[in-house]
């Protein structure tokens, strides 16, 4: 079986599945279809399927133009239909894998996605994981599954892995196409052709470990270090601003280290579709082996407090000019959860502006990426252009979202107060009504 997948890999003769079209899924199967594999992408949601059928991009990362020659020569298709995943040889799992309303690993997706892939997965197939979630979901969740449902043994009949996805919406260096991948399999041949199968396809390089847990638990590792670390500069910018220290400036000094030391900076809170989960996906795990993590849990609990001490913040500077936050108008500046994309999946400034109107403020918000967002039922829109009027109409303005097609010189020259939580203002010159976090 080995041979005969690495010769079809070489030939590029292999037929690749990709289910869920989302911000991993669909960059990955571009990718593929753009080495010359011919890829069916399985949503279940139609307008997904019908946007990549129709050649139209939907997904930051995926240039336009590459989506819609691969739709228009057939190399890239979409469907719902999951019966046809019996024709794949390789089969790609990036699927969600949110927290439930405990803030447990809500692992629905990956079983649903596996369940349907083992009523018509064939012999000799490949099938990876790249959603990311705790050590032990490949070899306890889905092997079983893929087994019962088949008939097929796995590691005899089909190869099994985990690859985690490594996916950063709008960085302008690293694409799924030349970002390091790491490859961990139910045993050695398994992954000798799953990382023949990224190497077909990636430039970065592909690094292999020896079980799909090790690779699992590489991923978790990745952004909860970024987690840990956030925690940190976020638990000393309360602390300065109790010191009145500028934590932006203290972090700035200390970056002229050459070795040592990497700057990480704080806000408003954590989002995205990684590092404000994975670290409860661990200490969800941790558990069963009677284990705490308490410095990451200590770094959680610092990092999910950031919206509501902002709010607390931007209640103190109203209260400098004797204004409630019940019943001012704040203006929001930014809902996405990092700069210059328009993805809010976990935004802590929708958390914030949820407690700001807990709080009885009337809040709206401007984002030139973001025209609006859905949250608890609920549709907010974005307010149609940044213009004097507007800034002057709000009590304070809170850039919660660094975004650099922001003219910040005309917020500052405007607004009555500016509450900037993520130094976007930096450059501005003139700041006697700007206070940082």
């Amino acid at each position: 079986m080995k041979q005969t997948l690495l010769q079809k890999i070489a030939a590029r003769e292999i037929n690749v599945g990709v289910v869920g079209l989302g911000y991993v899924g669909l960059p990955l199967a571009v990718e593929k279809a753009k080495a010359g594999f011919c890829t069916v992408g399985f949503d279940v949601q139609p307008e997904k399927v019908n946007m990549v059928n129709a050649g139209k991009n939907y997904i930051g990362d995926v240039v336009d133009e590459d989506l819609a020659a691969l739709a228009q020569a057939g190399t890239l298709s979409a469907t719902t239909d999951f019966s046809l995943i019996g024709g794949a040889d390789f089969i790609a799992i990036c699927v969600p894998t949110p927290l439930d309303a405990y803030q447990q690993p809500d692992i629905s997706y990956v079983r649903a996605s596996s369940e349907e892939i083992a009523k018509h997965l064939k012999k000799g197939a490949m099938v990876v994981l790249e959603s990311t979630t705790y050590p032990g979901t490949t070899e306890e969740l889905v092997k079983p599954i893929l087994e019962k449902g088949s008939g097929l043994r796995c590691g005899t009949d089909f190869y099994l892995g985990f690859s985690p996805e490594r996916v950063d919406p709008g960085n302008l260096i690293y694409k799924t196409k030349n970002t390091p991948k790491v490859v961990g399999a139910i045993g050695e041949d398994a992954t000798e052709v799953i990382a023949a199968m990224y190497r077909a396809v990636l430039e970065g390089d592909v690094h292999t470990v020896s079980t799909p847990a090790v690779a699992e638990m590489e991923k978790i590792l990745e952004n909860t270090y970024r987690n840990v670390n956030i925690g940190l500069v976020n638990e000393l910018a309360m602390l300065c601003n109790r010191m009145n220290i500028n934590l932006w400036e203290v972090i700035d000094a200390a970056k002229t280290k050459p070795y040592g030391f990497q700057a990480f900076y704080p806000g408003p809170g954590l989002g995205g579709h990684c590092i404000p989960l994975d670290p409860y996906y661990l200490s969800w795990k941790a558990r069963e082996f009677g284990f705490h993590t308490s410095m990451i849990e200590a770094s959680m609990m610092v990092n999910d407090r950031m919206p509501e001490y902002c709010v607390e913040r931007a209640g103190k500077i109203l209260n400098r000019d004797k204004k409630a936050l019940n019943g001012a108008r704040i203006l929001v500046l930014g809902v996405a959860y990092k700069q210059d994309i328009d993805d809010y999946r976990e935004s802590p400034a929708l958390r914030v502006i949820e407690i700001l109107k807990r709080e009885q403020a009337e809040v709206i918000y401007y984002d030139p990426w973001v025209a609006q967002f859905r949250e608890h039922g609920q549709i907010m829109k974005s307010e149609p252009a940044l213009t004097p009027e507007l800034l002057e109409s709000a009590d304070l303005v809170m850039v919660t979202a660094a975004h650099t097609n922001v003219d910040y010189q005309l917020v500052q020259k405007h607004a009555k107060t500016v509450f900037d939580t993520k130094n976007a203002m930096k450059a501005v010159k003139n700041r006697e009504n700007i206070e940082v976090l």
